[in-house]
């Protein structure tokens, strides 16, 4: 006779305590059997079989896995397709419910309709929960109920709106008890699945309150370690959005716009799906007449324009997966502006060597970059390399550190021209916006 259990479905949610749909699965009227799947719809299409981020994931299953251990539960961990690793369960086990946790993107969407409708046909039901945001869709609007575009008044109504509970934790280690009683189940190796291990240190998802305390003064230099880093922990959900901000809330209000920012992009990717069909937000912007120099491309990926900030940045994000903030502005800039290559390209490579690469900021950000996005900057800003090196970088200390041939005979010219650039993005601009409106 097959067992009578509930799922708990592990995705962007790597941890166990303080998680949502955890916490509503454990308050189930069955034993809980915690899964996570490595889905080969998504790890076919990584070129990089040394990719991080997938030896990330396997590192915060593992230490999941000893937690339940611990308390004689164990991981359930498949490597396969979503809907071939169901049919197995309902072969091994009597589903009363599946718990998981919402994900907004446009694959994850089409995916949880798919199990969903395999569930539901099976007379089990597939409940979702909030987690990896504090408020999302809906919840913030305008007074008429219409979505925000622009993140100011957004995030001043995003304050306004927010109550002790909606930050409060998810009392989950309360109720571990009624994890699934087994044997521990092996997950499987990274060389199973075709990767392998670069051995290399991730940041570590403390919430560092030093950092936080002095993060207006000190984020935008890229030399200072003035950022927390843990972009890669809220992709995956090992650390909690909410803890986040209730010590964002304590300690600094900058820091907290960061993590709003982060609702921003989610609620857009909601509200306007278009963003995740690879159009631009302005559909004005379709109309841009790209240069799109394979070449130059080339270049900008490789840290190879002869522009020092920016050949610093990429070559931070080739060697750690990792970019500083204020630069990733600067690249972007670079890209879009300088070398005339569409955004998309830009977002492809980001979303392909970040460690916390999450589509809705990275969609966002690039637009944002662009002036094709919501609250963007303006098609007129371009970014002049020379004055962000002196504002943000003045001793040069991050530069020389990724560019430590800056001072030689054999560092690059640079590719074009500051005042040649902009003099042709804004032709260029100008043109494809009066024709496309």
């Amino acid at each position: 006779m097959k067992p009578t259990i509930n799922i708990i479905w592990f995705r962007r949610d790597l941890r166990l305590s303080d998680n949502a749909a955890l916490y509503h699965a454990l308050q189930s009227n069955h034993p809980v059997v915690p899964i996570f799947i490595f889905d080969k719809n998504i790890l076919d299409k990584l070129s990089d079989k040394a990719d991080r981020r997938v030896e990330f994931i396997h590192a915060a299953l593992c230490k999941m896995q000893q937690q339940l251990v611990a308390i004689n539960s164990t991981m359930e961990v498949y490597y396969g397709y979503p809907l071939e690793v169901y049919k197995q369960l309902l072969e091994k086990y009597t589903i009363t419910n599946v718990f998981t946790n919402h994900d907004y993107e446009l694959y994850a969407l089409n995916r949880d309709a798919e199990i969903k409708n395999l569930l539901n046909e099976n007379g089990i039901n597939f409940s979702t929960y909030k987690d990896q945001v504090v408020f999302e869709k809906d919840e913030v609007t305008k007074d008429d109920g219409k979505p925000y575009t622009i993140f100011t008044p957004y995030s001043r109504k995003w304050k306004a709106r927010l109550q002790e509970k909606d930050i409060a934790a998810y009392d989950t280690e309360k109720y571990f008890a009624n994890f699934y009683q087994q044997a521990t189940k092996a997950i499987p190796s990274l060389e199973s699945m075709g990767f392998k291990s670069v051995d290399k240190h991730f940041p570590t998802k403390e919430l560092n309150e030093a950092i936080i305390s002095k993060y207006t003064e000190q984020r935008n230099f890229p030399a200072v370690r003035g950022t927390t880093q843990l972009g890669v922990h809220f992709r995956f959900g090992t650390i909690s959005i909410r803890a986040a901000a209730r010590k964002a809330m304590a300690l600094n209000e900058t820091y907290l716009n960061e993590l709003i920012w982060r609702d921003f992009y989610h609620t857009i990717i909601y509200h306007f799906p278009h963003v995740q069909q690879g159009k631009s937000f302005k559909k004005e912007y379709d109309f841009i007449e790209w240069r799109n120099n394979e070449n130059d491309f080339q270049k900008w990926c490789d840290g190879q324009t002869g522009y020092p900030i920016v050949d610093a940045g990429m070559r931070e994000l080739n060697t750690t997966g990792f970019m500083h903030n204020r630069v990733r502005m600067i690249v972007a800039s670079f890209l879009t502006k300088h070398l005339l290559i569409d955004w998309r390209w830009g977002e492809a490579y980001f979303a392909q060597k970040l460690l916390d690469f999450d589509f809705a900021a990275n969609n966002g950000g690039w637009q944002w970059a662009a002036g094709s996005g919501c609250d963007a900057a303006p098609y007129f800003r371009v970014f002049n390399p020379t004055l962000q090196t002196e504002k943000f970088d003045k001793a040069l200390k991050y530069i020389k550190h990724w560019v430590p041939e800056i001072d030689g005979f054999n560092y690059v010219a640079p590719i074009v021209q500051h005042e040649v650039a902009r003099k042709r993005v804004l032709e260029v601009y100008a043109k494809a916006l009066k024709g496309g409106v």
